[in-house]
């Protein structure tokens, strides 16, 4: 039985070569995902590894200890500090480090990388260990600067060239100095490293005679446990805590491979579409395969084969075609994980430098999902053609399904559409993340119940198509005809396109009916034409708002200014605004009271109402970071949003007990309104700073809608896999149709049903499987789409639902477009059968 199941897989070529493909895909795909992620993880964790070479012991101030309703301020790290730090016994050395947001302008006059991942910090001394210099010298001055390798390299700068910088919202044109070669991280992942003199990072970062950090190296011969516990009794721990190197490196490389399992996760999410998607296109293989060596089955049964033993051949040649898959899906995903890796860097990422990452785990995981997932897919084929008695197979007279089976399956189909139904609409019911689970769990029961139930769909949805079918002659009656003659297998081909579709329409009528509802939210909530804030989103330095003044275009301004308090024993973020100007900048929906700030009345938003059980008239303490407290009155509760929520109070009630103030975002009103000329006399009031972004209703729209359309076409990618394997099932399953119809094909042709007629039967039946496939997703896309809006709807109250009905029409014609290509194979091989030989086959 061996023996003769691997001949069979060497017999039928053509027919394994599509299976290993569609296996091969989805092995691809999940091999691909480990190896991209692992090689990132790995490169990153080793990249922050080597950043803290120069650190055995880490001296940094404590977090905030709160208690009761007073908050401690945190200490600072001082020159005394440090001093005392560098004479503990066992340190070599002992660095202060300061660091901030700084924004290195290209030559463009653009910001060089993100924003969150443009960092300064200062040099220590004349040769610093932790920043080797690749060229020139360490920055001395206010008016020098050292940048970073990489940095350079992006942007052309040499030493002796100005360059633009920002430090919390000032402009600064220093002459670089050196350029230094580092490990950080953001550095490694496309951000920017800019280093001045430590009396100058100081004085910009707001920390003049103080360290955000000290760094001690140990002597030789001196372990970081032991320089740990000597730190700790030099400078004690009430204040300060002390870390070690090691536990630094460890805690990165932890936070990173955190970060990584999302991505991981996702991309695997894509990878068992692709494989649960190719299932189908197995199944439907093997059922062909089955099918040409029925009478051989029944053959080998009559000479002693027991029932088991034909299975077992059958899963033989499923285990052979899983183990050539999963190697040749192994290298294909090695290519893609280094693909992957190469695509960061033309999307504007960057990963350290580092070999490609295969695991013994991957190598694993790609032989067994290519092993079992096809072997699975194989069972039941095997398993049915085991049960058929051997006369009855010889003959060719084997029952088809019976209406038992059918009334069976369709029972089946129909509590699980209905089970999933309800629990979709129940989630919709939910609020936020409570509805998560459930839904989630609703839309497998419905996918599932619609598979079940697809033979029992194909027939009236099919037979809708016969008055355009019936302009093509009687190529289309008989494409009609052949389309539900085996409509479990036609069923089969159209699910592997409908789950793809299906996922393409919900994501884009979410991201469609997301986008509208946060420009309705600009719209509705703002009345001011501009917002200005960081790019990085840190603070912006206090006076923006009356540099933005002076132009003279401006009529209003409002900081949005975040202040930390403890009200009712618990934390609480204030937002301090222009209390005489916010309601002429805002639109905010009032249900309660009056939008009246000023002094001791504030206004709050429904949801923090609720939770502190506050209404009109409402008194409370706001207690801040000085210690001090201001008692509080609610004058009115208002629809918040995503834009603007929170209890808003006057900045200058707020402001004396702030030890940093500086402003999230400022929001402007001007005499003309939107547009070019005033955004630019507002840019250059702030001095063309890059790193401050002047922001239009209309470009903050714009901005969500490039993260949309980005997420987007990522997605669509990763669901061409889907569809590509849907492609390799229709061709498959046309090809069965060929097979099983030689002997009718023949006939046709005798009868006077020419080459071309023959051709075109076989494309519009490939076209009516494809149309059938794609209307049921894009009918359940729009589903889950509405769906997963409504439980959006229940935190954004400016949800609201867009059929993006081009797109969809595009995704028809996708399905429609793949139905055509699917079906140039079979339909020149159909075209080509022998007449004669077609009709004397069995």
């Amino acid at each position: 039985m061996f023996r003769t199941a691997l001949r069979n897989v060497l017999a039928h070529k053509a027919r394994l070569l599509m299976t290993v493909l569609a296996v091969m895909l989805g092995v691809a795909f999940v091999s691909g995902t480990l190896v991209f992620t692992n090689t990132v993880s790995d490169a990153f964790q080793n990249s922050s590894t080597k950043g803290f070479d120069q650190v055995d012991v880490a001296v940094r101030a404590k977090s905030r200890a709160d208690k009761g309703n007073t908050i401690s301020k945190a200490p600072e790290l001082t020159q005394a500090m440090l001093d005392r730090s560098a004479k503990v016994p066992g340190a070599a050395r002992a660095v202060g480090v300061v660091s901030g947001f700084t924004a290195v302008a290209g030559k463009d006059g653009k910001l060089v990388g993100r924003g969150f991942q443009s960092q300064g910090g200062n040099y220590w001394g004349t040769k610093d260990p932790r920043y080797p210099l690749k060229s020139g010298s360490a920055p001395h001055g206010a008016h020098q600067v050292a940048i970073d390798a990489k940095t350079a390299e992006r942007t052309g700068y040499k030493v002796g060239d100005t360059v633009r910088l920002s430090v919390d919202g000032p402009v600064l044109t220093p002459t670089i100095s050196g350029v230094f070669t580092t490990d950080d991280g953001n550095v490694a992942a496309g951000g920017s490293l800019a280093l001045f003199d430590t009396a100058t990072a100081q004085k910009l970062f707001g920390k003049p005679g103080t360290y955000d950090e000290i760094d001690v190296k140990a002597a030789a011969g001196t372990s970081q446990t032991a320089l740990k516990a000597g730190l700790d009794k030099a400078l004690g721990t009430r204040l300060l805590e002390t870390t070690t190197g090691r536990k630094l490196a460890d805690d990165q490389a932890r936070q990173i491979s955190s970060s990584m399992s999302g991505l991981k996760q996702g991309l695997l999410v894509f990878a068992g579409i692709a494989l649960f998607v190719g299932t189908f296109i197995i199944a439907n293989t093997f059922t062909m395969l089955v099918a040409q060596r029925t009478k051989e089955l029944a053959l080998l049964r009559a000479v002693g084969a027991s029932r088991r033993q034909v299975t077992r051949s059958v899963l033989i040649e499923a285990f052979v075609v899983g183990v050539v898959a999963g190697v040749t899906g192994l290298v294909a995903g090695i290519g893609i994980g280094a693909g992957l890796r190469a695509l960061m860097g033309t999307l504007g990422g960057s990963v350290p430098d580092g070999p490609l990452v295969i695991t013994p785990g991957t190598v694993a995981a790609a032989l067994a999902v290519g092993v079992v997932i096809t072997m699975l897919a194989a069972w039941l084929p095997g398993r049915r053609a085991a049960k058929i008695p051997p006369v009855a197979a010889m003959s060719s007279v084997h029952a088809k399904a019976t209406t038992k089976s059918l009334v069976l399956r369709n029972t089946l189909g129909a509590l699980f559409s209905g089970a999933g139904v309800a629990v979709v609409l129940a989630a919709t019911t939910m609020n936020g993340s409570d509805g998560q689970a459930p839904m989630g769990l609703g839309a497998v029961l419905l996918i599932i119940g619609v598979f079940i139930l697809t033979p029992l769909l194909s027939r009236p949805l099919i037979a809708a198509a016969a008055p355009v079918l019936r302009l093509f002659g009687i190529s289309g009656k008989l494409a009609r005809q052949n389309s539900v003659r085996n409509p479990r297998r036609t069923a089969a081909t159209a699910s592997a396109l409908m789950i793809g579709l299906t996922l393409i329409t919900g994501m884009t009528v979410m991201a469609g009916s997301l986008q509208k509802s946060i420009d309705k939210m600009a719209s509705s909530a703002i009345r001011a034409d501009y917002v200005v804030s960081m790019a990085n989103g840190n603070e912006l330095s206090p006076g923006v708002d009356r540099k933005l003044a002076a132009t003279g275009e401006v009529t209003d301004t409002s900081p949005l200014r975040n202040v930390y308090s403890r009200i009712d024993g618990t934390g609480e973020s204030l937002t301090g605004v222009n209390g005489a100007a916010i309601a002429k900048l805002t639109d905010l929906k009032v249900d309660e009271g009056a939008f009246e700030v000023g002094g001791s009345h504030v206004v709050v938003d429904q949801d923090t109402a609720k939770s502190h059980g506050w209404k009109e008239g409402s008194s409370f303490t706001a207690h801040y970071e000085d210690g001090k407290s201001t008692p509080l009155t609610v004058s009115g509760v208002y629809e918040g949003n995503e834009l603007i929520r929170g209890i808003l109070v006057d900045s200058a009630t707020v402001t004396p007990h702030m030890s940093d103030p500086g402003d999230m975002q400022v929001l402007v009103k001007t005499a003309g309104g939107a547009s070019g000329a005033t955004k630019d006399k507002l840019e250059k009031a702030l001095g063309s700073n890059p790193a401050i972004k002047v922001q239009s209703k209309q470009d903050l729209s714009d901005d969500i809608a490039r993260m949309f359309t980005l997420m987007l076409n990522m997605l669509y990618g990763l669901l061409a896999m889907a569809v590509i394997v849907a492609v390799l099932g229709v061709i498959n399953t046309l090809a069965m149709s060929v097979f099983e119809r030689s002997q009718e094909i023949g006939m046709l042709r005798a009868i006077g049903l020419d080459r071309k007629g023959i051709k075109r039967m076989v494309r519009l039946e490939s076209l009516v499987i494809s149309l059938f496939g794609g209307v049921l997703g894009i009918g359940l896309g729009v589903f889950f789409g509405w769906a997963a809006g409504e439980l959006l709807g229940t935190k954004m109250a400016t949800y609201e639902l867009v059929l993006p009905w081009t797109r969809m029409a595009v995704f028809l014609l996708l399905a429609a477009t793949v139905g055509v290509l699917a079906a140039l194979w079979p339909a020149r091989r159909a075209a080509r059968l022998n007449m004669l030989a077609a009709i004397k086959s069995e």
